[in-house]
């Protein structure tokens, strides 16, 4: 069992009394910086007091979201091949391909205008949601207010979130409370956070709105847009194998960000033959895993602007690893026999 499924798992023995300590609570609007917060937003937004205030009266502290919200215990050591295995198990291959058949010729168009290709799409969306099977039952604003005013360690990040849903609500004629998703607050098959469904959704299904909780081609359409936005570059490849060791990468600077170029490298230790000028902007990453004498090995990778990209999306290796891993599983699933 996964740590977060086992947090979960112990959550859910205990749901009562927490949803009893969450109807006992003050409202929002009751506190203080809370009422700071709605001065902001009026002020700033031109939102009506009532209504927001009303909106926040509605929230409720959630206990769950806060709790998954805490950094995982260490129970061991982090390895690439168990974080691999959740995602690319045949199940969720046969279920992408699926996928990829039912919505091709939004994956098809995708390509076309943004250049991403169908695999990649499809495997965000089964990294996220499992095609849209899990995009979460926890109500936004709950998840937002308790992250905001209750959980510090991320607050002024969260805050801006809780500005934005109320900004998206607005936009798209909708009721703040009705939006739903994930523990984190991101929404839909893509699990976009409030922001980045007004800065990068679009309307790809042409119905003149953007759903990204039932629009399998909008979600499409929007993934697509995201990783444009962030610097993928059509036609370029994505990340290769490598020989290099730990003061290599550190030494590249790590972090996100395609920073250095392949001559640079090469230079520093980097061994690889690949397809690709010494001009080319690269990442070098470390994916460790526990090795069967239990000591921590690694492995490495080479990565381009649109391996950077998808760190965009999530700025884990191991996320967006799997994300590449699980493309080509797709690929190769979907190819004529």
């Amino acid at each position: 069992m996964t740590r977060r499924a086992l947090l979960a798992a112990l959550l859910a023995g205990i749901g009562w009394p927490a949803a009893a300590r969450s109807q006992d609570r003050p409202s929002y609007s009751s506190r203080a910086e809370v009422q700071q917060f709605i001065d902001e937003v009026v002020g700033l937004h031109g939102f009506e007091r009532e209504r927001v205030e009303g909106w926040l009266d509605a929230a409720r502290y959630s206990e769950t979201a806060e709790r998954l919200m805490q950094p995982a215990p260490p129970f061991g050591q982090r390895d690439w091949y168990e974080y691999r295995a959740r995602y690319l198990g045949e199940s969720r291959i046969r279920a992408g391909v699926a996928f990829w058949r039912d919505w091709s010729s939004a994956l098809e168009q995708a390509r076309d205008w943004f250049g991403v290709p169908p695999e990649i799409i499809v495997a965000i969306i089964g990294v996220e949601t499992y095609f849209g099977r899990n995009t979460g039952n926890f109500r936004t604003i709950d998840v937002l207010a308790t992250l905001t005013f209750d959980y510090l360690r991320r607050a002024e990040f969260y805050r801006k979130e809780l500005v934005e849903l109320l900004l998206l609500a607005r936009e798209q004629r909708m009721d703040p409370l009705d939006f739903k998703g994930s523990f984190a607050g991101a929404i839909g098959l893509p699990q976009f956070m409030p922001g980045s469904v007004r800065r990068y959704a679009i309307d790809f299904d042409g119905d003149d709105r953007i759903d990204l909780m039932s629009s399998p081609v909008d979600a499409i359409g929007s993934v697509a847009n995201f990783l444009v936005e962030h610097g993928w570059q059509r036609e370029q490849p994505i990340l290769f194998d490598a020989v290099a060791n730990e003061n290599i990468v550190a030494a590249l600077g790590g972090g996100i960000r395609a920073q250095v170029t392949w001559g640079e490298a090469l230079a520093a230790g980097v061994i690889a033959n690949l397809p690709i000028a010494p001009e080319t902007p690269v990442i070098v990453i470390d994916l460790p895993y526990v090795d069967t004498t239990g000591a921590t090995a690694r492995l490495y990778r080479v990565g381009t602007a649109n391996f950077s990209a998808l760190l965009q999306y999530n700025r884990s290796y191991f996320y967006a690893t799997s994300v590449v891993e699980l493309a080509a599983a797709l690929k190769r699933a979907a190819a004529p026999s």
